[in-house]
């Protein structure tokens, strides 16, 4: 399952040092952080609205936009996926009241 999402990261960090009119992630980059937030506060929107009109084909594919953009982010900051599914398979087995109480310490 992951093997998409790392040709994925490496695709996105391939695009940081690319001109800003040779593709849509480094036009992405090039506008900075607030962009790409944007990007994913309108995707987040999206899937949420297929959501609740109860589309199952909108939201499998807003909710790649939202992952996709994700990926951007994880990038721009210099994270990874698995940096993401490294913290997943940690609270993997562990209650999420446990969890959130664990945070808060």
């Amino acid at each position: 399952m992951s093997e998409i999402l790392t040709q994925l990261a490496e695709v996105l960090e391939q695009r940081k040092g690319a001109a800003p009119d040779s593709s849509y992630v480094a036009k992405l980059y090039d506008k900075g952080l607030d962009a790409i937030l944007k990007k994913i506060g309108e995707e987040a929107t999206e899937t949420v609205m297929a959501a609740k009109d109860g589309n199952k084909e909108q939201i499998i594919y807003e909710t790649a936009d939202l992952w996709f953009h994700t990926l951007v982010l994880l990038a721009q900051q210099g994270l990874s996926p698995d940096d993401v599914l490294n913290e997943l398979a940690r609270r993997f087995g562990v209650s999420g009241i446990e969890e959130k109480a664990n945070r808060n310490k």
